[in-house]
């Protein structure tokens, strides 16, 4: 009997491809795309949805009718509004950099997606994220680096569990870019030539500040100081929502050489301005989700990646109370930001990660 999967659609040509190569395989498919966006107006929806607007809908219904497979919209709005938009939210109202789509993976796309897809039946569910999944000699589940070290998406699936990656398929992850673009032409897939999104999907006009003032009237802070790390004032920042630790461009301050956020503190509304780059050895995390490894109460030399685009660094790693895990890197890494997540790796496999605090 043909094992039934259920392919996250979001009309573009990864996770079409996707399910391309799940039914070249053996796979019985079904298309889902998840309805997200929280507004009404088909127009709005049409302009801010993303990968999940209506366009989206009608890419995925059109690509899911020329290859053959059944399609349905799945309605997860409450989901994606608690986990993901009000996370946002909340975590720049604290003064913390969020990743929204480290949450959207976790909370929407797989807990969400893959709760309902079972509920019918189904045995996996897959995505046209660039990474795989394997089993380990340990008996483990991790998600493994794609072959394209450049469209490589794992630091952002660090937080899936054991049981969401048993029953996970990622067939992109075996292919580059160029080679799934040329599968979706072979097919004749409608969206073979789509560009791939590249903002945040609620966020399509990169304002972040004015989403989250529209998301929460009233609790946004206002105008606040910009201060040196001795406390002195420097000048008036436009709100602690519009920066992030190591941002330089942007700040409006006229100090003759280059100036860089070094912290962002909510209680005072101030934002901290350092001369010097923001280089550290150490961090902190919680939150911390062991995939490819049990635990760390046995120190472990890793390869730690602090955000999406950092290369990465030789690190440390050990358990501290409550929890928590201390990181020593080898060198110094620029721009560790509260909020944001550090993923660890032995070799391609991620063996688990945090939130930065």
């Amino acid at each position: 009997m043909k094992k039934k999967v259920v392919v996250g659609m979001s009309g573009g040509v990864d996770s079409s491809a996707a399910a391309v190569l799940l039914k070249e395989q053996g796979y019985d498919v079904i298309g889902v795309t998840m309805q997200i966006w929280q507004e009404e107006d088909p127009m709005q929806v049409e302009e801010n949805g993303g990968c999940c607007g209506l366009s989206a809908v009608e890419d995925a219904r059109r690509v899911a009718q020329a290859i053959g497979i059944p399609y349905y919209v799945m309605n997860f709005r409450k989901e994606f509004q608690e986990k993901v938009m009000d996370y946002f939210v909340s975590e720049y109202l604290s003064g913390r950099t969020p990743n929204p789509c480290i949450a959207c993976n976790r909370y929407v796309k797989w807990e969400a997606l893959l709760r309902r897809s079972l509920e019918i039946g189904a045995d996996f569910i897959a995505t046209g994220h660039y990474a795989r999944v394997e089993r380990l000699p340990n008996g483990r589940y991790a998600v493994r680096n794609s072959v394209t070290a450049r469209k490589d998406q794992t630091y952002a699936l660090y937080n899936l569990t054991q049981f969401q990656l048993a029953h996970t398929l990622m067939p992109v992850g075996d292919y580059t870019k160029e080679e799934i673009r040329e599968i979706a032409r072979w097919h004749q897939l409608p969206i073979a030539a789509k560009p791939d999104s590249q903002d945040i999907c609620f966020v399509p006009d990169g304002d972040y500040a004015g989403f989250i003032a529209r998301e929460a009237p009233g609790r946004v802070p206002g105008a606040g100081n910009f201060v040196s790390q001795e406390g002195k004032v420097l000048g008036v920042h436009k709100g602690i929502t519009h920066y992030t630790v190591g941002q330089r461009k942007g700040l409006g301050l006229s100090m003759g050489h280059p100036v860089f956020v070094s912290e962002i503190r909510p209680d005072t509304n101030e934002v901290v301005i350092s001369d010097q780059d923001i280089f550290h050895t150490e961090l902190v995390c919680g939150d911390v989700n062991y995939m490819g490894m049990e635990d760390l109460k046995t120190p472990r030399r890793l390869w730690a990646k602090v955000r999406y685009a950092h290369k990465g660094e030789w690190c440390r790693a050990y358990e501290e109370e409550a929890g928590k895990v201390r990181v020593v890197f080898d060198h110094p890494v620029r721009a560790i930001t509260p909020g944001q997540a550090v993923v660890f790796y032995d070799g391609e496999y991620v063996m688990g990660g945090g939130v930065i605090l």
